[in-house]
């Protein structure tokens, strides 16, 4: 039945017209925003359109109102993105990963090991490596607005602790179909076996799969802990949310308009991402209360990981395209 609701909201939408959604503006004189995303209510990406929604209504005393389809009400992230791109929904956020097929530059962020923490992780996407992932975007119709935290990948198994490359020979792992974290994972001795995400769970559970890396939101949501005895905490590869808003839509509001969206946007970054960061904290503590075994690799360790998995560099570059891969390593290393 839900789902059901879904394709029929879906459907109202289309059909109330591309043109009305585009321009947003209501009979009232208000604008409104119409934002979809995938998760539940309570994670991480709801609460960063919660904040923006509250941030934007308030600076413009309800001149600007947000309405919110979470759970994947108007589709995934390849249908909301192309919602987006169509002016059939004005804003969404997407994982970055899944926006990459649109958007060559996201590529960048298939590297492992790069970021020593979170606040490497922001000086580099909010600053000009980001920008030059979001600029290209204008040319598809879509005003790319920041990122919000999806959180670090960290690495669950049932066989053994991982702390070394050498810990990864034979484990056969869950990857999304990507060639370059194919080839990343099989550089460290691992078995990558694509699997949809939905099927995990049951895998890892009759030991079809020995592994999987998510976010510890994920690890603690899907319940992987319950099967997967040893965590490591890699983090070994760092996944943002990319906050999507329609171009026609974001050009047709006033400069006051645009400027209240854009203030919004910063204030739910700094809110969004403490939420993500005392989530991870409260995920990690009932992981451990659990009685999984959690180790944490040291530096020397991940920089192992590094080395052997920089092998997929030039899939990345070709991928993404040099000049934006060549800026993205060049901002790692400078701060």
């Amino acid at each position: 039945m839900r789902k059901l609701l879904s394709v029929l909201l879906v459907l109202a939408l289309v059909a109330g017209g591309a043109s009305l959604f585009a321009e947003g503006q209501q009979e009232d004189g208000t604008v409104e925003i119409r934002a979809g995303h995938g998760q539940p209510q309570g994670t991480g990406l709801h609460m960063g359109f919660v904040y923006f929604k509250e941030a934007v209504e308030e600076m413009s005393d309800g001149e600007i109102i947000v309405e919110i389809f979470d759970s994947g009400q108007l589709g995934g992230d390849r249908e909301l993105t192309e919602g987006v791109q169509l002016g059939n929904v004005q804003m969404t956020a997407v994982s970055a990963t899944n926006l990459a097929p649109f958007s060559k530059e996201f590529f960048v962020l298939d590297t492992y090991f790069m970021f020593r923490d979170r606040e490497h992780v922001y000086a580099v996407l909010d600053g000009k490596a980001g920008d030059a992932m979001l600029a290209p975007m204008d040319d598809i119709n879509i005003k790319g607005l920041g990122f919000w935290e999806n959180g670090f990948r960290h690495f669950t198994n049932s066989i053994r602790p991982v702390e070394v490359p050498e810990d990864m020979k034979g484990i056969k792992m869950r990857v999304p179909e990507n060639p370059v974290q194919i080839g990343a994972w099989k550089s460290v001795g691992a078995g990558p076996t694509p699997m949809a995400w939905g099927e995990l769970f049951t895998a890892l559970q009759q030991k079809t799969l020995d592994g999987q890396e998510s976010t510890l939101e994920s690890i603690l949501t899907m319940k992987f802990y319950e099967v997967q005895p040893y965590i490591s905490i890699t983090g070994h590869k760092y996944s943002p949310y990319v906050i999507l808003m329609n171009q026609e839509f974001y050009q047709g509001l006033t400069d006051e308009q645009q400027g209240w969206v854009d203030a919004a946007i910063e204030e739910s970054l700094a809110k969004q991402r403490a939420f993500a960061k005392e989530a991870e904290q409260k995920a990690i503590a009932e992981i451990r209360a659990a009685g999984n075994t959690i180790v944490e690799p040291s530096v020397e360790d991940k920089l192992k990981f590094r080395t052997i998995m920089a092998s997929t560099y030039d899939l990345v570059k070709k991928n993404s395209g040099e000049e934006i891969f060549e800026l993205y390593l060049q901002e790692v290393e400078a701060n």
